[in-house]
């Protein structure tokens, strides 16, 4: 198997895309075919999310082999690990990460861990897509999501969930409650996006702007297969296909990719905090307090050189 080395990275030939059913192996090869017809011949998709929720899972489901550890004992990869595979010219970076909440809080000690692995790897090129994974068959959306989506954005920038879509795992289900799967789907995708939204601090004018699409994943062996043998939702879409089609969609969609700078990795410069104001300080010292002084000095002095009489 060939292999190359990206800043100490090594990218394996992506021989397992041969492995897909040969209608996804189309599909796939057609969405590379319109990626590298727009110049772009790296894709780099970061993985994040709370644990447990099938990150690592859909990194192996797209890529077409086990190439990320998942073990029934441990619900999530330890440290950021990237995945490189190329493909007629074309490189694909998956990095997959580990969950973000630990004993019920947002760790900061992840967001670090990943923001140095991308400056080890990937300092000065960009990430071009997020993928934001949780579970379809989670019912409930909490105070806890909207802070996993405010740490995201303060370590990333607002600008990242413009290249953001989100994942949705496990996703054939039974609805609860008589609920059809579309009504269920909908309900459950609408109340994560308003919780991103809030989250990161999106408000109603810049909803289409922040425009962030939904996609349904399966990763169990169980799931259904369509008569050419590929992976489909309980709607019948092929998934797979589907997922790297948004993929592309979102990496196609004219916004910047976020760019993995020295600025991104060590976050503000405690010294730079409060330059903005510094202005505004001075220009209110000169009119309210120097002025002010000044004027009172003269007033003295002209009272001074005054005879007593005048």
């Amino acid at each position: 198997m060939r292999g190359e080395s990206m800043a100490g990275q090594l990218i394996k030939e992506w021989t397992a895309i041969q492995q897909f059913p040969s209608a996804t192996q189309e599909k796939l090869l057609e969405l590379l075919g319109q990626l590298k017809n727009k110049n772009v011949n790296t894709l780099t998709i970061l993985v994040m999310g709370k644990g447990g929720v099938g990150k690592s899972s859909t990194v192996n489901s797209v890529i077409g082999e086990r190439a990320v550890t998942v073990s029934a004992f441990q619900s999530e990869t330890p440290r950021p690990v990237m995945v490189s595979r190329s493909r007629a010219g074309f490189t694909l970076n998956i990095i997959d990460t580990p969950g973000l909440v630990e004993g019920g809080y947002v760790s900061d000690q992840v967001l670090e861990t990943i923001k140095s692995f991308l400056g080890r790897f990937l300092l000065n090129r960009t990430v071009d897509v997020l993928l934001y994974v949780d579970r379809l068959d989670a019912y409930r959306v909490d105070n806890l999501d909207k802070q996993v989506v405010k740490a995201i954005t303060d370590s990333f920038g607002k600008e990242i969930w413009h290249k953001t879509m989100v994942v949705l795992t496990h996703a054939q289900l039974s609805p609860p409650d008589a609920l059809s799967y579309e009504e269920f789907f909908s309900k459950r995708s609408e109340s994560l996006l308003k919780c991103i939204r809030q989250g990161a601090g999106i408000g109603r004018k810049d909803i289409q702007k922040y425009a962030i699409s939904v996609a349904l994943v399966e990763n169990s062996g169980r799931c259904t297969k369509n008569e050419n043998d590929e992976k489909v939702l309980p709607s019948g879409t092929a998934w797979i296909p589907s997922l790297v089609n948004t993929i592309t969609d979102v990496a196609l969609n004219g916004k910047p990719g976020i760019l993995v700078d020295k600025k991104l990795i060590e976050g503000p410069n405690a010294n730079d905090r409060g330059k903005i104001y510094i202005p505004l300080i001075l220009a209110f010292q000169y009119f309210f307090v120097i002025k002010p002084i000044q004027k009172w000095i003269k007033q003295d002095i002209i009272r001074e050189s005054s005879p007593a009489w005048d």
